[in-house]
């Protein structure tokens, strides 16, 4: 065993690397991006090592960049991981949006008015009539068809 210890003072770099990948592997279980962090830190002491530095030199380096990724660089890249909520294009943003009965609507077909376009639209449900003058919401877009149910009371 002290053969290891012999070894583990002459390259102290492995040490370094050791701890590297403990906090890599740790950063796969929490994903806080804190433990990379603290791995590129451990990192850089190995690199310390490497060029012959003292211990203490490699310790302060190996700080100094775990303070410096934590403080500067993680907040960059937690803000670039952050996936914004999927916008809407197309038809898809129809869906929830207001529109007015031209013809009536029923389970079979009618007209509305939706940002501005003259709509094919049908009933939800198949079953319900609206008549024209109404507002409606948009449920969903079949093809070029807006299927509708009744909204707010008619204008």
């Amino acid at each position: 065993m002290q053969g290891f210890w012999d070894w583990l003072g002459d390259n102290e770099w492995s040490a370094w690397l050791g701890l590297a990948f403990i906090f890599g592997i740790v950063e796969t279980t929490t994903v806080d991006l804190v433990f990379l962090m603290l791995a590129a830190g451990a990192a850089s002491g190995a690199v310390a090592s490497i060029l012959g530095l003292p211990f203490i030199a490699q310790t302060l380096i190996a700080i100094g960049v775990s303070v410096f990724m934590i403080g500067l660089v993680r907040p960059v890249a937690k803000r670039h991981l952050r996936v914004p909520t999927s916008v809407r294009t197309g038809a898809a943003a129809l869906v929830g949006q207001s529109a007015l009965v031209l013809e009536r609507v029923d389970g079979d077909g009618g007209r509305i008015k939706l940002h501005g376009e003259v709509w094919t639209a049908r009933s939800y449900d198949g079953r319900t009539v609206i008549e024209p003058g109404h507002n409606v919401d948009v449920a969903e877009i079949d093809g070029a068809t807006a299927l509708v149910f009744p909204g707010d009371e008619p204008l």
